[in-house]
């Protein structure tokens, strides 16, 4: 054997197999903007620190999500997926996601049951609520109720969600019960934000353009998430929150496993991981949201501030399988009526 060939072998015979030397890889559909640093920061850098995987995020919101899961039936270019839970509901309801196995969920016993979808399909991470934000520099007299948000004081000074962002739906929904209608009579609510859109900067689709709207002085007021309002004010965005006196809407954003994804048993381990009481009290302090974690033990401020324990019964969460049928529909009307 030649010296070449000898070093070769030698070489080949100490090297590590390619899958031991190289990170694993775990793709993740996420929310973007703070959301998206502080699920980095709390879940996916311990994640890839204990298990040697990169985790890659790719943006969007939760019908952004649910639509690239769609379009990729059977095989998935994501691993893991967030979605508010309108949205996953219908994912569920086309066979785009895969079962959970609750052995593989050491902390799943420690979840909420209404946190939790009966058939193993999602989990939910986090509780938060729509509400209204407001820049307590430009308003002195922030709006105290949904009806407010008609008011004079606030033309071309507010942003709503588009339909494709839940804030979007849940408006549109709060506008129906405050004029008498409710989800499964949403016209009341059509009708009144057909009068308020003139009035409106911009129907926004991504949860952090409302801070740039902010920062820039275009908007005093927004329907936005509660959660964004802690996270954007911790980091000294002009921005407090207001929870309507109607009753702000609840939210339950959740993650899942698409039916096909390549990596399911890392996907198990990073859900795993993120509904930790470590990853959860970090995450709910750095984005003020409310744990689903029922051993999490948050401090008496900010157990003011987020959906917490017996807090979590307060908020109104529209039924998930009605709005989910309904979105289809609404959001043809949207498009149509709202959006143009």
């Amino acid at each position: 054997m030649r010296m070449r060939e000898i070093l070769l072998a030698a070489v080949a015979a100490f090297a590590l197999p390619a899958s031991a030397a190289r990170a694993q890889e775990l793709n993740v559909a996420i929310f973007g903007g703070s959301f998206a640093d502080n699920v980095r920061t709390c879940v996916a850098e311990p994640f890839q620190r204990a298990t040697n995987t990169r985790v890659n995020f790719v943006l969007g919101n939760s019908v952004q999500n649910a639509a690239r899961l769609r379009a990729t039936k059977g095989r998935p270019d994501v691993d893991v997926a967030y979605m508010d839970l309108q949205v996953v509901v219908q994912a569920k309801a086309e066979g785009l996601l895969d079962t959970l196995d609750p052995a593989k969920f050491s902390h799943l016993p420690d979840i909420y049951p209404s946190a939790v979808d009966p058939d193993r399909r999602w989990i939910g991470f986090m509780y938060s609520s729509t509400a209204i934000a407001y820049n307590p520099r430009e308003l002195r007299n922030p709006p105290q109720a949904w009806a407010d948000l008609w008011s004079p004081a606030l033309r071309n000074k507010i942003a709503i969600g588009d339909i494709s962002a839940t804030s979007g739906q849940h408006f549109l929904i709060a506008a129906a019960r405050l004029n008498g209608g409710s989800v499964e009579n949403i016209e009341p609510g059509f009708r009144a934000i057909r009068e308020l859109r003139p009035h409106v900067v911009t129907l926004y689709t991504q949860a952090d353009q409302v801070v740039q709207l902010i920062e820039r002085g275009d908007i005093a007021a927004a329907v936005w998430f509660s959660d964004r309002v802690g996270a954007a004010a911790r980091n000294g965005v002009p921005v407090a929150v207001v929870f309507p006196r109607e009753g702000a809407i609840g939210i339950l954003p959740t993650f899942a496993i698409p039916e096909g994804a390549r990596s399911k048993a890392l996907a198990e381990q990073y859900m795993n991981t993120a509904l930790s009481p470590e990853a959860q009290g970090c995450f709910a302090e750095r984005q003020y949201a409310g744990p689903t974690n029922r051993k999490v033990e948050l401090a008496p401020a900010l157990a003011a501030l987020v959906p917490y324990r017996e807090s979590v019964d307060r908020l109104y969460f529209p039924p998930p399988e009605t709005v989910a049928s309904s979105l289809p529909t609404w959001t043809d009307r949207w498009n149509r009526e709202i959006a143009r």
